[in-house]
């Protein structure tokens, strides 16, 4: 089938396709509940050498840069405590994580996780951290724009491949918060 967005001749339902998912990306497609049907989860093959915005928009169409998310994740701090979360913004923007992260958060100092606790900590691939598969225990903070795209193309927890998910599935999981300007525009 052809994707709803972007330049992709060949999307397949997610379910579909579990072994080209990270394991925790595949263990939430099968386990899968709410209002959008996991078949509705579409997955596109892509190349892992232009995962990056940029590269992938040029090559993919220039409409994915109005239609994709990037999912980052943060670690919070106050006191000896930290607590970790993920952020899900329109790629066209950049997580206020100084602002609303912090505030969300009750955190006294907010940043960015370094990679490496990125990575071992959700068991997906760096440039390819997705909403989906997240540990269960983590908040995910979601800008409201995302929610309210009808196509949002995030990843698949590999650098290679993507998903290609209704905006209005990330409004009602357990675990996420929807907030107007969580993900602030960027100047050139």
């Amino acid at each position: 089938m052809r994707a709803p967005i972007g330049d992709f001749t060949n999307a397949r339902p997610a379910p579909d396709c579990l072994g080209l998912l990270a394991e925790p990306v595949a263990a939430a497609v099968r386990a899968w509940q709410g209002d959008v049907p996991a078949d509705q989860l579409l997955y596109v093959d892509t190349d892992p050498e232009i995962a990056d915005t940029a590269a992938f928009v040029e090559h993919h169409g220039a409409d994915l840069l109005d239609r994709s998310a990037n999912c980052v994740v943060v670690a919070g701090k106050r006191g000896g405590e930290s607590t970790l979360a993920a952020c899900l913004v329109l790629s066209r923007t950049r997580v206020d994580v100084n602002g609303v992260v912090r505030k969300q958060l009750g955190a006294r100092k907010a940043s960015f996780a370094p990679m490496d606790t990125a990575t071992g900590e959700t068991g997906m691939e760096y440039g390819g951290i997705t909403p989906i598969g997240l540990p269960t225990a983590w908040t995910l903070l979601v800008d409201a724009a995302v929610v309210d795209t009808e196509w949002v193309l995030i990843g698949s927890g590999r650098r290679r491949g993507k998903l290609i998910v209704p905006g209005k599935a990330f409004a009602t999981p357990p675990g996420v918060v929807v907030i107007d300007g969580l993900g602030i525009t960027t100047t050139a």
